[in-house]
């Protein structure tokens, strides 16, 4: 995944079958504050278009009245994103600055997040900006309890937005909050229907600084949850500076065996000989690049994690970083090469 600041965002935006993602979408478009934008969807007819249309560049591609541009995605994504770019410098198209990727309902977001970190041209050119995840108010709750898509899309939203809140009562409206929130406990959450939104505040790149609660903390979702394989998130502190190889060993170790099943991992480390916070954020095996903030958000400097994990029990994550050395228990941790031993023990058990 690029680091490069001149790299262009892209923001995936994605939510489940009928959950209001593509209304969100047809909002965005007409705000001139996001004229500088592409779009890639799967069809035009699905957003609306038709009276914001300013011109069609090709059969692909149209020009809406807002300055954004709008394509479809035909064949495979990272083929219309290079596209995309080449006609972008080739002058054939407006310089946009951003571009949003609207995702199928039923679609797992990971592959088009790995697509643009691995693709040898795209990795070089774009970077992931934020995935932004709509959340049905009125079947928000049964559809996360009975689709495994939509469990997994909201708990790797970095913006989730909550819809069709002026359908129902607002006992049903906290009960769907309640249970997005036992997945996806830190992101922030906006209402659509709220009239004080502003959609700038949902398209901005995603930030890792996190505010968890003091100690460890875990709390799981409702049995029956994934067909039996029961999905929880799980935050910590960790007081002391962390030893920077070991715990890339041990995440490593950690996603190697565990990959598929750590829906997301997000933290804020204090590495031992810097003054300056690492910023972390990984979905299942993918891990963005570590970024090195210019300041802690806070006078607090312990190391903070959360995870979402789905049918693997947070006292492995809590027993692995102490058998490596990295989260205290108060015994001696032992030499290095004992504590990659017992730590990988706990792991692959």
């Amino acid at each position: 995944m690029s680091t490069n600041l001149d790299s262009i965002p892209v923001f995936l935006l994605t939510g489940f079958l009928g959950s209001g993602k593509t209304t969100l979408l047809a909002r965005l478009l007409k705000n001139s504050a996001f004229h500088d934008s592409a779009v890639l969807i799967n069809e035009f007819g699905e957003v609306g278009l038709d009276h914001h249309l300013l011109g069609r560049i090709d059969d692909t591609m149209v020009l809406l009245s807002s300055g954004c541009l709008c394509c479809t995605i035909r064949g495979e994504l990272a083929f219309a994103i290079r596209e995309l770019y080449s006609k972008r410098e080739r002058g054939l198209i407006p310089r946009f600055r951003r571009l949003i990727v609207e995702t199928s309902g039923l679609a797992d977001p990971l592959p088009a997040i790995a697509t643009i970190a691995a693709d040898k041209v795209l990795k070089h050119h774009f970077r992931i900006g934020a995935v932004i995840a709509t959340i049905d108010a009125v079947n928000g709750r049964k559809t996360l309890l009975q689709q495994p898509e939509s469990l997994k899309q909201a708990a790797i939203a970095d913006r989730l937005v909550l819809t069709k809140t002026d359908l129902c009562d607002q006992r049903t409206v906290m009960d769907v909050i309640d249970a997005v929130r036992i997945i996806n406990p830190d992101s922030p959450l906006y209402d659509a229907c709220d009239d004080r939104l502003d959609l700038a505040d949902v398209l901005v790149e995603q930030s890792t600084p996190i505010q968890l609660p003091s100690g460890i903390s875990c709390a799981e979702v409702p049995p029956g949850m994934l067909h039996g394989r029961s999905t929880s998130s799980f935050s910590l502190l960790i007081d002391r500076p962390v030893d920077w190889t070991l715990f890339g060993l041990w995440l490593t170790m950690l996603l190697n065996r565990h990959g598929e099943n750590i829906l997301r991992v997000k933290g804020l480390l204090n590495v031992e000989g810097t003054d300056r916070p690492v910023a972390l954020h990984g979905v299942q095996q993918l891990v963005y690049p570590p970024t090195h903030l210019s300041m802690w958000p806070d006078d607090d400097r312990r190391s903070r994690l959360i995870f979402i994990l789905r049918g693997v029990a947070s006292t492995s994550i809590s027993r692995s970083l102490h058998a490596f050395g990295l989260l205290d228990d108060g015994n001696p941790p032992g030499n290095a090469r004992q504590r990659m031993a017992s730590g990988q023990d706990i792991l692959f058990s």
